[in-house]
């Protein structure tokens, strides 16, 4: 396996010195945000997580490698090439093996980062069920990973562009825990209530790394979605993009934009609607993320070995 795994030289530091490293996603730099927002948010958030007494290890495909942290140099070619592929479970082999330039998506991110030895991935939110999945079975290959992966997903919950009551039935379903950090509420990414509640509410890094040990120690296999709500001062109302968010979903059904190209056309025309503003929500929510992601991964590493 580890002639895959290619790890930067502040991550293999890290390594080697026993400090705590948290695991970040690519699609967000190459297919989430504009350039060269993108950039500049994917070193913010880098650099959050060193404050917060961790390493970061930003993950992507580059050259046939599993790239475990990534360069300035490789952040600025996945923010501003055209070409970067949205990598999941399913497209590793192939990106790997070809060479080509692939960032990689929630469930891709927790294949590496298990592979790697993380235990605590930062992302802005998970994929879940689409609305009308009962036509189309559109689902994210983002909710079998966290079923089967043993890594924490800090995120903003998912976005409402999804079918979110659906969604939280999908992880139930399969074992995956929901924990909502601050509130009792499942955040809907932009906004910070869904409508829809948490499993169980955890606000400190200490309870967290309790249950996540715990959770291990047990052999109960999958993942743990940490929910946390965008601040409240970045949040968008709940009935504001409600109403873009069906409008976009509108005009991407009449283009017939489907599979994965959906989420990054909705983000993009939800931007364009919001006149910027759902951008600075995300990129708000994304840093909010790295902040109690650093803080269950120190929290987490001084409780191994299991």
């Amino acid at each position: 396996m580890q002639q895959y795994l290619l790890f930067s030289p502040e991550v293999a530091a890290a390594r080697s010195a026993g400090i705590p490293i948290v695991a970040l996603e690519s699609t967000i730099i190459s297919h989430g945000m504009p350039y060269p927002q993108n950039v500049e948010t994917a070193r913010e958030v880098e650099q959050i997580i060193r404050d917060g007494g961790a390493v970061p290890a930003t993950i992507a495909v580059i050259g046939g490698k599993i790239c475990i942290g990534l360069s300035n140099d490789q952040l600025e070619l996945l923010g501003s090439a055209p070409h970067a592929l949205k990598v999941s479970r399913r497209d590793l082999p192939f990106v790997v093996s070809t060479g080509a330039l692939g960032a990689t998506t929630v469930a891709a991110t927790m294949i590496c980062a298990a592979l790697a030895g993380i235990d605590v991935f930062v992302t802005g939110g998970i994929g879940g069920v689409h609305r009308g999945a009962e036509t189309s079975f559109d689902i994210s290959a983002d909710l079998q990973e966290l079923a089967r992966t043993n890594v924490a997903v800090v995120c903003a919950g998912v976005k409402s562009i999804l079918d979110i009551g659906l969604t939280l039935e999908y992880l139930e379903t399969h074992g995956v825990p929901v924990i909502s950090v601050g509130q009792p509420g499942f955040p809907a990414f932009f906004t910070r209530e869904s409508g829809f509640k948490a499993d169980f509410q955890m606000d400190s890094a200490e309870q967290q790394a309790a249950f996540i040990h715990t959770k291990r120690a047990l052999g109960l296999q999958g993942g743990v979605v940490l929910a946390n709500p965008v601040p409240e001062k970045d949040a968008m109302p709940l009935a504001e993009i409600d109403a873009i968010t069906s409008h976009a979903l509108e005009e991407a059904r009449l283009q017939g934009i489907m599979g994965k190209q959906v989420t990054p056309f909705l983000l993009s025309r939800i931007k364009e609607l919001t006149e910027g503003r759902s951008l600075a929500t995300n990129i708000a929510l994304v840093k909010h993320n790295a902040v109690v992601g650093a803080k269950l991964a120190v929290a987490l590493h001084g409780r191994r070995p299991l």
